[in-house]
């Protein structure tokens, strides 16, 4: 008899809310760290291999890869670095809540991304819903033209992380996770010293900042070690008792938890204009109904895959 992921508790899905809810808070510490975002990632990255490392030491297992697989998960960790500096980017050059309004978009762009990988076709819903994304960003761009290089890096930040998502869905199941995130951050972490020579010579008008400041150090371990780590190897033991369908519609109340959390931490300065909270509800209202009409879908397919079984069965 099956145990998971119908054994999942009332426990079981709180958990999954706080750790979206600490996905949430991502935004905000990148607001709360005084490091601009390439320096804020290189830490992030640098913590989490350290500790993910530390751990593998500690059980004494090996982290060895073939050098394929190594070259191609350490390239697709510089593509992670690269979409959280222009996460953190975005929220420094708006804020928080246009962030999280932009990344929200990025279930939709994996509904796009995700048929190319796989040779699928794209479903006529996904073509609906994608739809009432462009027009809620339309909404948002004409009520905070003010904040639409912010915005524009946040979009561009979803759409990248769509793609190492789908990259991430075929790698996990050649690859056991824990090492799969160790090389990935890896990665991030060199994307990142790569970057700095260019980046402080044409970008940083005072230079590289890597020597953080007050609470920065306390801020970067909640961001490396509990943003990272943690929320990560939680919720991979959550998964293996909820349904891959709850688990993708709790995660995409991250930008609501977000912007909620924002409001309530920065008060005026995340206060916005009623188009932005009209537009970003179009986006969530569309990231919500994916699944639900996905799910629907598929089972609606099920249903006539079966009735025609029934009616042309095999001789």
């Amino acid at each position: 008899m099956s145990t998971a992921p119908t054994s999942a508790g009332l426990k079981d899905y709180a958990m999954l809310h706080f750790i979206v809810l600490i996905w949430g808070f991502t935004a905000i510490l990148g607001l709360l760290i005084s490091l601009p975002a390439l320096e804020i990632v290189f830490y992030r990255t640098l913590l989490a291999v350290v500790a993910i490392g530390g751990f593998f030491l500690w059980r004494s297992q090996s982290l060895r890869l073939s050098r394929a697989s190594l070259i191609r998960i350490i390239g697709t960790g510089m593509l992670i670095g690269l979409h959280w500096v222009l996460f953190f980017g975005a929220a420094r050059a708006s804020t928080a809540s246009v962030c999280l309004a932009g990344m929200a978009t990025t279930s939709l762009w994996t509904a796009f991304i995700e048929p190319f990988a796989y040779k699928s076709k794209v479903k006529w819903y996904e073509v609906l819903l994608g739809l009432m994304v462009i027009s809620g960003l339309y909404v948002i761009f004409r009520f905070e033209g003010g904040y639409w290089l912010g915005l524009s890096m946040a979009i561009a930040s979803a759409f990248l992380g769509a793609v190492f998502s789908v990259i991430n869905s075929k790698l996990t199941k050649k690859h056991e996770p824990y090492t799969l995130t160790f090389y990935e951050m890896l990665g991030a972490c060199l994307f990142t010293l790569l970057c700095m020579p260019i980046y402080s010579m044409y970008f940083a008008e005072e230079g590289l900042q890597l020597l953080p400041k007050g609470l920065d150090w306390l801020w970067l371990f909640l961001l490396g070690g509990v943003c990272t780590v943690y929320a990560f190897a939680v919720s991979v033991e959550l998964m293996r008792r909820i349904t891959a369908f709850a688990v993708n519609l709790t995660i995409n109340l991250e930008p609501v938890y977000g912007i909620v959390l924002a409001v309530l931490i920065f008060g005026e300065k995340e206060q916005m204009t009623p188009g932005f909270y009209l537009g970003t509800l179009i986006i969530l209202i569309s990231v919500l109904l994916y699944p639900l009409v996905q799910f629907l879908y598929r089972k609606r397919q099920a249903r006539r895959a079966a009735t025609a079984a029934k009616l042309y069965p095999r001789a």
